[in-house]
């Protein structure tokens, strides 16, 4: 059993979490493991509790709080650990295996002994990160402890999330560090150095423009909000930029006109859970698997999925084949953040390491088998005897990108695929687990994991409103919480009205338009076979009794009358293999109502992409 602080307080048994309900036993609970193996005063624990304003029976009514602490432990079969009653007041005992605040500090301690190795000190402090789970102590009611305890937690968080990306510019993996910085600086506007190292990071990567505009973006906040001129680093950092000067790493300043040093071609040695790994100098593919910032939902997919990957082989296998577990489904639905959030689950089950393949490039074509087979080969090395490695193949175009992968035993493999990819489930085995939309519940839960209780219980029901209007999509959710996380002064009951507007236009990163609902909708139609994509702009445009009874003739059903409205003729029939490649593809969803349906976000879209394509047909 172990203790989670580091997010809701909750309980976890291997994949079971049991996130506490708030309580005065809870927030007893988060004072002492606060503090875990130091005394707790009874004064200091009152006040955590009540506050300032406490009863005349506080002492009393403290002890009752021990009581049923210890009546929950029990319920949850808590060994190993207890509350104990010493002179002045409690504490609790506990370890890095037992309580997350520990195991994220040893692995920060950790890691500032690996100076010397970047690669392994950086996936070090990744691994202690991704014991966050989300808003601290979200469950925990306590003035208190909000104010003197969860600034100084987060502190350590920017600081390890800091050294991360110092590393990550520091080996030259600058779009890598973006991505954690464009959240960093939006969350933190008042943090410099957070600034400065997306500036470098967006310069080094020949974006010169959107570095200049960020860090005039960022030297008007601290004029208007603070009063203050950025800093001396900020500013060097700015005047090197204009003068197109080198950046090497962390910001120091090369003569642009001196030549770069060659890169070390030998080997970087890391550390990947106890074995040691030989991974190329870059691999832009392959690499530890990553921490999913407030991951929520998906409780019984996580659960049987991790069943799965820990448990004995099943009936009949041959023992000669790796355990595969497919998560398919539409762009966006969450198959990638499932992977990783179970990769992290599992950890203890696969010694010989976890690594993280990314199957298609960025410009959306899919990487060679014999490429990949090579980088996980180097990746992973001579791994002992009977210890396993598990690798997540993320985003797989088709099944022989997997096969020539799936040779060992030792080896257990996730892989998420917008394809059904049902010929390698035919040919390998394995388990499916198809993803859809969340429920109205757990699109709630990510709301309140990602934007903080008290702001969204404050407005529950405008908070529901925006999961529906995100039609409960979880990419469409995670774009609106970093909006909103952006604008924490803005209500939610005017966001919905905001939202409602024009939701399409709304659910993009303004910032980064990468990260919008129509660029991933657009990214997925562009892999499509330009017959199928045309028959899905058809479908989407058209009436939905175009799903209910498909036609079982070949083709792909033309690609007239997109933008008819009239009779029958105006849209044909879909014929049924049509619809089922679209299915495979992640795009169609199965029924009811009818065999298939289209997510209200996709046929949104797809109109709109219609309704544009005709008004520049019309101006030509």
């Amino acid at each position: 059993m172990r203790f989670q602080l580091l997010g809701p307080l909750a309980l976890a048994d291997g994949p079971d979490t049991v996130v506490l309900q708030p309580s005065k036993p809870v927030i007893l609970l988060a004072a002492l493991l606060l503090h875990a193996n130091s005394t707790v005063s009874t004064e200091y624990l009152q006040r955590a509790v009540w506050g300032e304003d406490q009863p005349a029976t506080a002492r009393a009514a403290l002890q009752t709080c021990v009581l049923r602490l210890r009546r929950l432990f029990t319920k949850h079969g808590v060994t190993g650990t207890s509350i104990e009653a010493v002179p002045g007041g409690y504490r609790i005992t506990a370890g890095p295996p037992t309580l997350d605040l520990l195991g994220f500090r040893d692995q920060v301690r950790r890691a500032t002994a690996l100076v010397r190795d970047p690669e392994a000190e950086l996936y070090t402090l990744k691994d202690a990160l991704s014991l966050w789970q989300g808003s601290l102590l979200a469950n925990v009611r306590s003035d208190v402890l909000h104010r003197d305890e969860v600034p100084r937690l987060s502190e350590e968080r920017l600081r390890a999330v800091e050294r991360v990306c110092d590393l990550l510019l520091g080996l030259g993996r600058c779009g890598e560090a973006l991505v954690d910085l464009w959240t960093a600086t939006r969350v933190y506007p008042g943090h410099e150095r957070f600034h400065e190292q997306l500036i470098e990071a967006l310069y080094r990567t020949g974006r010169q423009s959107q570095a200049l505009a960020e860090y005039r973006r960022v030297k008007g906040f601290l004029l208007d909000e603070l009063g203050v001129d950025p800093s001396p680093s900020l500013r060097q950092l700015e005047l090197s930029i204009l003068r197109g000067e080198e950046l090497g790493a962390g910001g120091a300043v090369r003569a642009a006109v001196e030549p770069a040093p060659a890169p070390d071609p030998g080997p970087a040695s890391r550390v990947i859970q106890g074995a040691a790994v030989s991974l190329p100098a870059a691999t832009p593919g392959a690499g530890p698997v990553p921490a999913v910032p407030h991951f929520t939902g998906r409780a019984a997919e996580a659960a049987a999925m991790a069943a799965r990957l820990t448990g004995p082989p099943p009936p009949g296998a041959d023992g000669q084949r790796p355990l595969t577990v497919l998560v398919s489904g539409a762009p966006g639905i969450g198959k990638s953040a499932l992977a990783q959030h179970v990769a992290h689950l599992v950890r203890d089950s696969f010694p010989a390491g976890r690594l993280l393949v990314r199957m298609t490039r960025a410009d959306g074509h899919p990487r060679t088998a014999d490429e990949v087979a090579a980088e996980v080969a180097a990746a992973l090395g001579p791994v002992r005897a009977g210890e396993r490695a598990l690798l997540v193949l993320d985003d797989v175009a088709d099944a022989d990108q997997v096969r020539p992968l799936l040779t060992s035993p030792d080896l257990a493999v996730v892989v998420t695929s917008r394809m059904g990819l049902g010929g390698l489930i035919a040919t390998h085995g394995g388990w499916v687990h198809r993803l859809t939309a969340f429920t109205e519940a757990e699109s709630y839960a990510l709301l309140l994991a990602a934007l903080g209780t008290e702001r969204v219980e404050a407005e529950p029901h405008a908070a529901r409103q925006l999961a529906t209007l995100c039609g409960h999509f979880p990419a469409a959710l995670r774009i609106l919480t970093a909006r909103l996380l952006t604008r924490p002064g803005l209500r939610l009951g005017d966001a919905v009205d905001w939202l409602g507007d024009d939701p399409l236009a709304r659910l993009t990163l303004t910032d980064s338009p990468d990260h919008s609902v129509s660029g991933l909708f657009d990214r997925a139609l562009g892999r499509l076979d330009p017959r199928l994509s045309e028959a899905f702009l058809r479908i989407g445009a058209g009436p939905p009794e175009l799903l209910d009874e498909p036609v079982d003739t070949g083709g792909t059903g033309g690609t007239g009358g997109t933008g008819g409205t009239g009779g029958p003729e105006d849209h044909p029939p879909v014929p049924e293999d049509v619809l089922e490649q679209l299915a495979d593809a992640g795009l169609l969803e199965d029924g009811p109502p009818g065999p298939y349906r289209i997510h209200d976000l996709l046929r949104a879209h797809l109109r709109r992409t219609v309704r544009i394509r005709n008004r520049r047909t019309e101006k030509v």
